[in-house]
């Protein structure tokens, strides 16, 4: 018989136009020999433009896909993505509970690409509440970061990224990863913090275009180096390198963003064949 490839299960919400969310996920982890198992948060109405609309699935709903398969199946990570509500995020810090010696990668995602609120100030604060305590790493952008450190009792509080990551730290996050497409520099900064301060800074091109469901394929691609047994700097320098290769080989298939091409390395190989 042939040997299982490591699992990692995602917790996110369906994207029919298969640039983020789960369709991401799911092609993230098989590209880099994953076996994806997948927890449906909600439905949403998207293409490469936006959002137009989400359904949040009933939390039981969740809880019982995620039981299903994890008491069937072990797990070697989880990735969280978009979460739909207050009470998703309840039950899966509950799951996530269970099992603690599972490494789990949080993406906040709060917004989509054209600025469509994904997640309101009541699932903010659960999440710093119940999931970043049991957070093995997290990957806010820049925005995301702020956001997620802002002091909600002082309109004027404008911490720094450095700050911003100590603050992540101080409610529970093991380490953070600080992506910096959003900052206005002449390459793509991405900081990874831990229990000292800064592990390691990496910089990389600043490509051209936007890009619709990077932050998905980053995480993604860290949960699935980290079920294959990388260590923190390894498993986040080995996925930045995926993404970017991915984002780089990116297609415009519709009129808005460019979609990653998670299956970049088939199409080289392909095309090295026809050579």
């Amino acid at each position: 018989m042939p040997q299982t490839p490591p699992l990692v299960l995602t917790f996110s919400a369906s994207d029919s136009s298969g640039g983020a969310g789960m369709q991401a996920d799911i092609l993230t982890l098989s590209s880099m020999g994953c076996h994806p198992l997948s927890v449906v948060t909600a439905i949403t109405v998207q293409d490469t433009l936006g959002v137009s609309d989400i359904m949040s699935l009933d939390a039981e709903w969740v809880s019982d896909q995620a039981r299903a398969v994890l008491e069937d199946m072990t797990v070697s990570a989880f990735k969280i993505g978009l979460l739909g509500s207050v009470e998703i995020i309840a039950v899966i810090a509950e799951i996530i509970a269970d099992y603690p010696d599972i490494p789990l990668v949080l993406d906040p995602i709060l917004a989509s690409g054209r600025g469509d609120e994904l997640a309101s100030e009541d699932m903010v604060s659960a999440m710093r509440e119940l999931l970043l305590p049991q957070v093995t790493l997290i990957t806010p952008n820049s925005l995301e970061a702020r956001h997620l450190a802002a002091d909600e009792n002082d309109d004027e509080d404008d911490p720094s990224l450095d700050e911003c990551a100590i603050r992540l730290l101080d409610m529970g996050c093991e380490y953070v990863l600080i992506t910096g497409t959003h900052e206005h520099t002449p390459q793509v900064v991405n900081t990874l913090y831990g229990p000292n301060g800064l592990k390691r800074s990496d910089k990389w091109q600043r490509l051209s275009g936007s890009y619709h469901g990077s932050g998905c394929t980053l995480a993604s691609a860290i949960a699935a180096t980290f079920a294959h047994g990388l260590e923190i700097n390894d498993a986040v320098k080995e996925a930045q390198e995926f993404t970017w290769q991915a984002l780089q080989a990116g297609f415009r298939p519709g009129m808005g963003q460019y979609i990653p091409d998670r299956l970049f390395w088939a199409r080289e190989e392909d095309d090295d064949a026809k050579d």
